[in-house]
């Protein structure tokens, strides 16, 4: 169980979810945040709970997208029908958001809400990748997160691996936080932990096996979350965590004693894939550099791609800029406009669907005359 909870301060509530609440006139309600979620169900925390909670069948009728239903992280107005039981009526503005594309489908999957910082955990084993992080940054920053490289597993590889890692990081990612982890030798725990403050929201994400959940842990001193090794022939891992949950680490303790609440930190299921959506402008701010050089190209609607006087080319050639750096950036790019050009196409689907209907409805008021 959580720590118990003197304030809903303690769970993040801020001055930004009381004046929505207000504004939305839900003053009559409880409010409590998400820490799971189930298919169907929720569950929910507060000053006088934890609370297993269903959305009424009136916010089902109106939600028109997977965005509209409650996320972990969400702050969501309640009833509580009981000492175990609750009602949810409205979610309240989301501050932060994760989001990806999924299932090769235009579509839109919620990781979680309302994070402060995010973790993007990779190991040192094969799916070690500078463009894989890249991809999580850009979803982070899009929803206005602090990403957070952590290089995990550092057990396995020679201090000198480790050193020329670190500075291809540093190369690359100059304005990001680098932590360094191993749960083998407790390398880097204490420095994760502290980084970690009362009263905010940390979100791990990374691929099956890169340790995330070992990592939530060792953070709260026991073995709360279910691992699974690593397969020795692939170097991957399973997937052993199947649910988003927020979990309540120890504040001001050192690993592994108990305390009052600390943080929170949500585990995610592993993300083979990181599929970009409506993120153009989270793209633009991870690679400023790039859209610094795109204002002294020659054309205003320059691709970067092979045009004369393109002054994004003109540094990828002299070393100005990184290759691969550039290459993602164009990838991503690529990406996100296509979904933004099939979200266009959907609603325009839905706008002509809607004329249909309305003239359905007409036609058929003059037959019954």
């Amino acid at each position: 169980m959580p720590p118990s909870l003197t304030k809903i301060e303690d769970l993040g509530y801020d001055s930004f979810f009381e004046s929505n609440r207000k504004k939305l006139q839900l003053d009559n309600f409880s409010v409590a945040r998400v820490t799971v979620e189930y298919k169907g169900a929720y569950k929910v925390r507060n000053t006088n709970g934890e609370f297993l909670a269903k959305i009424t069948g009136k916010h089902m009728f109106t939600a028109t997208s997977r965005e509209d239903y409650p996320a972990v992280g969400d702050w969501v107005a309640i009833t509580e029908l009981n000492t175990e039981q609750a009602v949810i009526h409205s979610i309240l503005p989301r501050k932060t958001v994760i989001k990806r594309k999924y299932n090769n489908k235009n579509e839109t999957q919620i990781i979680a809400t309302n994070i402060d910082v995010a973790f993007i955990v990779e190991s040192v084993g094969r799916d070690y990748n500078l463009n894989r992080f890249e991809r999580y940054f850009v979803i982070a920053t899009n929803g206005g997160i602090q990403p957070v490289i952590i290089i995990n597993k550092i057990d396995l590889i020679s201090p000198e691996e480790l050193s020329t890692k670190l500075a291809q990081l540093k190369n690359r990612f100059k304005d990001i936080d680098i932590m360094v982890t191993s749960t083998t030798t407790r390398e880097g725990l204490d420095a994760l932990q502290k980084y970690i403050t009362h009263g905010k929201t940390y979100c791990f994400l990374g691929s099956s096996g890169v340790g995330k959940s070992s990592l939530i842990n060792a953070l709260l001193g026991k073995d709360v979350i279910k691992t699974e090794n690593v397969s020795v022939s692939t170097d991957r891992g399973k997937h052993a965590t199947t649910t988003r949950e927020m979990y309540f680490l120890p504040a001001h303790q050192s690993l592994g004693e108990g305390g009052e609440n600390g943080g929170m930190v949500i585990d995610n299921p592993g993300m083979r894939e990181v599929g970009m959506t409506d993120v153009s402008e989270g793209i633009d701010d991870l690679f400023d550099q790039i859209t610094t050089l795109a204002e002294k190209c020659k054309y205003v609607d320059c691709a970067h791609m092979h045009e004369s006087g393109c002054a994004v080319l003109s540094a990828v050639k002299s070393g100005a800029l990184d290759k691969d750096k550039y290459t993602n950036y164009i990838n991503l790019k690529k990406e996100a406009e296509y979904y933004e050009m099939t979200e266009l196409e959907k609603r325009e689907k839905d706008k002509q669907f809607g004329k249909f209907i309305k003239n359905a409805k007409k036609e058929l008021e003059k037959y019954k005359q």
